[in-house]
């Protein structure tokens, strides 16, 4: 007996064995980042696009500058701002649209390829497993997609920089009218807010993902569809298309103040308004509705079986 307890406690003690507790939410959120490497390729693949059509685009760029600042400062600003608002913009709606797809995918495609019956196997709850599939979205994703474009805007304002100095010109007026800093804060800013907004819209694709046997984006779209047209022919309104569009795009007059400096840009820490965000009724409905889908979620898996 004491021989035993004596051989496991070496065991316990042997140099090189890992006595740190297991960690199933972090090692699963590692798993999903390991096996959808689209949430971060994708967003790659655009950004170098992006740069060679910047690139490109700086053919010509001295003459253009000197034209911009002749304008009013405010239309000079929006102007030179313009390439890197368009840049963020385009990785922040791949980011949508990887995460649309990841969650659609989630549920199902464990179903698909029979792999949920080895992960079931393993000591880790349906609760973990759907916490770490809607942390890709609402926390990876925005990350990765903040790191991405303040690399992108980096490399840009780099070469313009270059551009203008081998002409003889100052960098200063892009310096001047796009502060990196500055925009980064308000990127990340942005970037939580619009990942709060559309919490609803992934948590929907998770539970359509576990829940469809095939064709899993007709079966999140189509209800969706057939809703907002039955409520257009019965009582020729458009409220429920309304939501939809407000749950896609709303986020913005909540969480930015519009119009402070005479534009609809965002370059002023002032123009964050997190407190009119976080008041919002509808943010907490669509939080509260995300919450739903994710327990429908975690439910629908403890039962599901291969296809």
């Amino acid at each position: 007996m004491n021989t035993s307890s004596n051989i496991a406690s070496s065991r316990v003690t042997a140099p090189g064995y890992s006595n740190t507790p297991m960690r199933p939410f972090y090692w699963s959120v590692r798993r999903e980042l390991w096996e959808n490497r689209s949430i971060y390729v994708a967003p790659l693949i655009v950004a170098i696009v992006v740069l060679l059509g910047f690139l490109v685009s700086t053919i010509g760029l001295p003459e253009r500058r000197r034209a911009v600042l002749l304008l009013d400062p405010t239309k000079a600003r929006a102007a030179i701002e313009a390439p890197y608002d368009v840049a963020a913009m385009m990785l922040i709606f791949t980011a949508f649209i990887v995460g649309v797809f990841y969650c659609l995918d989630a549920l199902h495609g464990e179903r698909r390829d029979r792999s949920i019956l080895f992960w079931k196997s393993l000591p880790v709850s349906d609760l973990t497993t759907l916490l770490s599939k809607v942390t890709i979205p609402l926390v990876a994703l925005p990350l990765v997609t903040f790191a991405i474009v303040v690399a992108t805007q980096l490399v840009m304002l780099l070469w313009t920089s270059a551009v203008l100095i081998t002409h003889g010109m100052s960098p200063g007026s892009t310096l001047t009218n796009f502060n990196l800093l500055q925009q980064s804060l308000i990127l990340l800013y942005g970037l939580v807010a619009i990942a709060l907004w559309h919490a609803p819209i992934y948590g929907w694709a998770l539970l359509i993902s576990g829940w469809a046997k095939r064709a899993t984006f007709l079966w999140a779209v189509l209800p969706v569809i057939a809703i907002a047209m039955f409520e257009k022919i019965t009582f020729d309104t458009s409220h429920f298309a309304a939501l939809v569009k407000d749950r896609l795009l709303g986020f913005a007059p909540n969480a930015f103040a519009f119009g402070l400096h005479g534009g609809t840009s965002i370059d002023s820490l002032v123009q964050l308004t997190p407190g009119r965000y976080l008041s919002t009724p509808a943010l907490w409905l669509g939080l509260l509705f995300a919450a739903i889908c994710i327990a429908a979620g975690i439910r629908l898996r403890r039962y599901r079986e291969p296809l």
